[in-house]
């Protein structure tokens, strides 16, 4: 696998925004024909010290303060920028975390690959084209032709990532940074385009370095790791050692801070529990379970969703016929005051839809959802306006769903005040006050704005907003899916305290199985708009009965 000269060498690499240093003198080499593993949490420094080594570096607020970056020889932090441009993207290329941001609304996916093809090679525009068309045949994008000429807007996620693989391998570069590549993606299209850049390097021998806050994802696809925090690299090895082995603290939290598939701990393990060692290893036993599930079906039913239909109404040119989309179909189920039901499947399968008309967000088509006993979807304006104390939701982007100009005391105290919650603003701002301190964060940021917060915190101000309604249900849309493997488990850690002391209901939203099963009682796997499965989730996980189901179940990441 590795020669002995490494291709890249890192030296002594300290990188500062202004006075504030967040590169802190890493070292480390990259060796031919193999792929190195970056692992870290957001904030650690391992998207940054890459975008160094490609000199994409903001020249106004960054500098590098010290050490170099060796390629072939020459330091490439000394390069100038139009020196840069014949490396970049031609012998050192890279994929961004975020394929939609990084491709051009306005040019479709075939004429973006073109483009480098043109300005890096001597190839005719036509040869150009049938390149471009090669490329998304061998990252095995379905009907390239048609990909050539659509723009972004119309392919999928895995898609458009697929087509910035093909952008960043059009000049067979010897070096392909991928940062993050797979964060946003269902977990099946995560391990399709692990499994195709495991090919790709096969095929191409170049060398890949795969940045990510996953370490058994890691495990699926490195040969070396190194584990980087606050912008020290703490520890590295190869992938086996790593994982078997973990010899710093952070590395441990890292590795055991995602969800169990075969344990159920009754609190997961986060980074700080690791590093002033205060952590607990008490699990839930199949008894305390069936104990509780017992108690819980024994009442009637909080929510009775029956034959529930969402239709859409399609049209896709002037002339052609209205086409109707279902995107949820029959769908009927049961949920329990207490329990937490699990809502998984890929992007698409009408997860999110389903949960919307729950809601009364997005109305049903057809179909009854009886919520205490009422049917909700034929309640008027006014009264669903009453609900809407009772049935809350916890967005997947907390940023969005929060106003920046209004700082984040008063956003939870708002809806406070719509649906007459408190007498006065005193009674209010206390019961905020301690709202805050129920979901981990102080009372001084009460007056502070949203910008001011790292999305783990945002996520909390969003589950504070939602609990200060004291609501009974609440549907958790993707609500994890973003954070950092450590901040995901301080939150999970939260939903399951909260749903103890006050006695919550949740509809939890995913496409993380791993997750999904971790905080679930009964499992609902969607796809294409119906239920293929429904049942305990542990009895699902143990013994899927349809083969959608193992499929999602065979892509979770297990690490070794």
């Amino acid at each position: 696998m590795a020669t002995k000269k490494p291709l890249l060498q890192i030296e002594n690499l300290s990188i500062a925004f202004g006075n504030n240093e967040v590169i802190h003198g890493i070292s480390y080499q990259l060796y031919s024909n193999e792929i190195l593993g970056i692992v870290g949490e957001s904030g650690s420094g391992k998207s940054v010290s890459s975008l160094a080594i490609l000199g994409l570096l903001p020249k106004k607020t960054s500098a590098i303060t010290s050490g170099s970056i060796i390629y072939n020889e020459q330091d490439v932090t000394q390069l100038t920028n139009k020196a840069f441009q014949q490396i970049r993207g031609q012998k050192m290329a890279m994929i961004f975390q975020e394929p939609m941001s990084s491709l051009n609304p306005s040019m479709t996916c075939g004429k973006q690959v073109q483009e480098i093809l043109l300005q890096h090679t001597t190839l005719s525009k036509q040869a150009t084209r049938e390149e471009t068309i090669a490329l998304f045949e061998k990252v095995k994008l379905p009907n390239p032709s048609r990909i050539y000429d659509a723009y972004p807007h119309e392919i999928s996620g895995g898609q458009k990532q697929r087509v910035m693989i093909a952008m960043a391998i059009a000049c067979k570069p010897d070096i392909l940074i991928a940062d993050e590549p797979t964060t946003a993606l269902d977990v099946t299209v995560q391990k399709e385009i692990i499994t195709l850049l495991k090919t790709l390097q096969e095929e191409t021998k170049m060398s890949i370095i795969f940045i990510t806050h996953d370490l058994a994802l890691i495990s699926e696809i490195a040969n070396r790791v190194l584990v980087m925090y606050q912008g020290s690299i703490v520890e590295q090895g190869d992938v086996a050692s790593i994982f078997k082995h973990p010899q710093h603290n952070y590395t441990k939290a890292l590795i055991n801070s995602r969800p169990s598939l075969d344990t159920r701990l009754k609190t997961l393990p986060t980074i700080q529990d690791y590093l002033n060692n205060t952590l607990s290893d008490e699990i839930i036993t199949p008894q305390q379970r069936k104990s509780l599930h017992e108690t819980l079906y024994s009442k009637p039913p909080l929510l009775e969703v029956v034959n529930v239909e969402k239709e859409y109404i399609s049209k896709s040119g002037w002339f052609s016929k209205p086409a109707a989309f279902k995107a949820v179909d029959q769908v009927s189920f049961k949920l329990y005051e207490g329990e937490t039901l699990g809502l998984v499947g890929e992007s698409g399968c009408g997860k999110s839809t389903l949960g919307n008309a729950i809601l009364q967000l997005d109305k049903a088509t057809a179909g009854t959802i009886l919520y205490n006993g009422i049917d909700i979807t034929k309640l008027s304006n006014l009264e669903i306006r009453k609900l809407r104390k009772e049935i809350q939701i916890i967005f997947q982007d907390p940023f969005s769903s929060l106003n920046p100009r209004i700082p984040v005391g008063e956003a939870i105290m708002e809806p406070m005040v719509v649906h007459g919650i408190g007498h006065t603003n005193e009674e209010r701002k206390a019961k905020v006050l301690d709202i805050l301190n129920r979901v981990g964060l102080s009372e001084d940021y009460f007056n502070r704005y949203p910008h001011e917060f790292s999305g783990g915190q945002r996520q909390r101000i969003g589950i504070a907003r939602t609990i200060a309604l004291q609501p009974k249900l609440i549907v958790c849309d993707e609500s994890v899916s973003a954070l950092d493997i450590s901040v995901q488990a301080q939150v999970l850690n939260l939903l399951n305290e909260l749903k103890e002391d006050f006695g919550f209901t949740y509809i939890f939203i995913s496409h993380d199985l791993a997750v999904v099963k971790y905080m679930s009682d009964q499992l609902l796997v969607m796809n294409k708009g119906k239920i293929e499965e429904l049942d305990d989730a542990d009895v699902i996980y143990n013994n899927p009965k349809k083969e959608y189901t193992k499929k999602l179940i065979h892509a979770i990441p297990k690490g070794l």
